[in-house]
Parts: structure tokens; C-alpha cells; sequence
């Protein structure tokens, strides 16, 4: 565990919303914390977006200038290749510090995909990057909102491969992950945790499948043998209704089943966590949104969110660390 209290921002794509969400959050944030704060990025590119958005940058604010993108290079609105090496620049910069310890968190804008995948980024996105270079063996993603906390055991795969990815271990990790995460992180002691089933009804008795029955259910006895009494966890849950209920987490089966309800109760506050690695990663809920890119109109109240969580996060785990 590192023990800086330093956070580092990635810009993420430099032709979507990025730098205009990025230089607003810094503007807002308390002197303090700016103080704390490392933008990995091209500063052209941020003081285009700070601009638009009306927010100067803060001199407080520490800068690595990767310097070699111009705003011409990197059109707002317009994904490039160039902008596609730079999205993809920033986030290993920001990881080769994470790794050296000089950074204990950190908060990423939106990248495209496709563009980093045409600048050889082979992942699916940033949380399987992050759990490759940080050699993390289990990484799950976690969405944390005003109302609802959202754990999902399956990510970014088609639905028709759903069924056949989960797992009784699959499922099992991700409920302890979310579990760990919010007794050390979000001080909860005794989590009242739900776990959605996979088909209507839950599978009414194997009627509609048999995952909810032959996965779900060991994989929650398998957590309630390790995890004891001081965990309620109830389930597989009938997915139509269960969000009706009252738990401090639910673990969803795949993406949209989780996603769908937290971003329609909280969509400008909902932060993404991703669990399982060695510093504290956060980011907003969206993605680069180049309909409205350099028209400065973009909120930033998703990343000032991520911003917020994991200054919190990161204190959190320091104070645990001197104690």
C-alpha cells in the first residue's frame, strides 16, 4: 500500500468531453485538494477544454504535460488515431506512478475504445488494463450512488454470452469484492447485501432456467460459509422487483441489469469503483459523449463525483494505514 495521499486524472480521449469535465473539477475543487492532484495529460489539449468550459486551470494543480498533442491534432467532437495514442499515453503514465507509489488514486475520464484499440490498446477497457498492469487477479466493477450501490459479476460481453460466463467462483468473488468494499471503504459493518437472479422470476423453479438455482444460489452459500454471520446476503432475487428493496449493495449478473436502474435514480452522481486493485480507481459513468464535445455544455457533476469518492477512499485507506 502506497502512503501518499496524492491522486492522479487521466484526460481520456482529448476530442471528447474530457477536458472540459476535467478542468471544471479542478476549478472547483478546495485548495487542499488541488494541492494533491496530478493531471496526466497533453496541457494544450486541458486548456482547450478549460476554455470552453469557462474554468481556468489552477496553477495549485500539478501538470505532466505529455506535450506533443495539439489541439489541431485532436479536433473536439472527432476522434483521431493521434487522440487515440494520446487517451492511451495518459493512462500509462498515470499507472507507471500508481505502480512507483507516487500516486494513491486515481480518476479517469472517458476513453473511446476504438480508437485506443487502434493505437494497440488490447484491452477491453480501463478496468482490465489496470488489473493487467497492476497484476491484480480479480478486479470487479462497482457503481456507487447517492441511492443505490451496484456490484456487476459480468462486464462488457455481449448477453448472449452471460449465461455461459457465469460461474459459482465468478459469482462468489464479485459479492465478497463488493462485500470487503463496503466494510473498508464505505464503513458499513454488517452489509444487507441482495443478489439478483439471472432470469425472469428468478427462473420460477428452473421453469425459465436453471442458472439461478445451479450458480446463484451455491455461490451465495459459498459466501455465507466464508463471510459467517455478520453478512446478510439474500438471494438469487427476482430482477424486476428487487431494486423495490432496501439493501446497502446489490450484485447484478451482467451489465445492464446493474446499470440500468442506478443510472436512471442518479445518473450525474453514480461513480464508477473499480474493485480489486492495489490503489483506489474511480471514474465518472459516461463515456466521451462527442455529440456535445467543445460546445461547453457538458456537466461535470459525474467526475466531480469520482473526484469525491476517491479523495474519500484514499483517506480512508491512509488513516488505516497509520493506524
Amino acid at each position: 500500500m502506497t502512503h501518499t495521499n496524492r491522486i492522479g486524472i487521466t484526460l481520456g480521449d482529448p476530442s471528447g468531453i474530457g477536458p472540459e469535465i476535467v478542468a471544471q473539477a479542478l476549478a472547483g475543487a478546495r485548495p487542499a485538494l488541488r494541492q494533491r492532484l496530478v493531471v496526466f495529460c497533453d496541457r494544450a489539449l486541458l486548456e482547450r477544454g478549460a476554455a470552453v468550459a469557462g474554468a481556468p486551470v489552477p496553477g495549485d494543480v500539478t501538470i505532466v504535460d505529455r506535450g506533443e498533442l495539439s489541439p489541431e491534432l485532436a479536433p473536439a467532437g472527432a476522434p483521431t488515431a493521434m487522440g487515440g495514442l494520446a487517451q492511451v499515453a495518459y493512462l500509462e503514465a498515470a499507472t507507471a506512478a500508481a505502480t512507483a507509489g507516487e500516486i494513491a488514486g486515481v480518476v479517469t475520464a472517458p476513453i473511446c475504445k476504438t480508437t485506443a484499440r487502434a493505437a494497440h490498446f488490447e484491452f477491453v477497457g480501463h478496468t482490465d488494463f489496470l488489473a493487467a498492469r497492476m497484476g491484480a487477479s480479480r478486479v470487479a466493477m462497482m457503481f456507487v450512488g447517492p441511492r443505490l450501490k451496484v456490484v456487476l459479476v459480468t462486464a462488457h460481453i455481449p448477453i448472449s454470452e452471460v449465461s455461459s460466463s457465469l460461474t459459482i467462483d465468478g459469482v462468489a468473488s464479485a459479492a465478497l469484492m463488493a462485500v470487503d468494499a463496503l466494510r473498508r471503504d464505505f464503513g458499513v459493518p454488517r452489509p444487507r447485501v441482495g443478489v439478483l437472479g439471472l432470469n425472469p422470476h428468478a427462473g420460477e423453479g428452473g421453469l425459465f432456467g436453471s442458472e439461478d438455482s445451479d450458480v446463484i444460489a451455491p455461490a451465495i452459500e459459498q459466501c455465507r460459509r466464508q463471510l459467517g454471520g455478520d453478512v446478510e446476503l439474500v438471494g438469487p432475487l427476482v430482477p424486476d422487483v428487487a431494486f423495490r428493496q432496501s439493501y446497502d449493495l446489490f450484485v447484478a449478473m451482467y451489465h445492464d441489469q446493474g446499470l440500468i436502474p442506478i443510472k436512471m435514480l442518479d445518473f450525474d452522481s453514480t461513480v464508477h469503483l473499480t474493485l480489486g486493485l492495489p490503489i483506489v480507481r474511480t471514474s465518472p459513468d459516461h463515456g466521451v459523449a462527442y455529440d456535445i464535445a467543445g460546445k461547453g455544455v457538458a456537466s461535470p457533476a459525474s467526475f466531480i463525483a469520482a473526484l469525491a469518492v476517491c479523495e474519500q477512499l484514499v483517506d480512508r485507506r491512509l488513516a488505516e494505514s497509520r493506524a
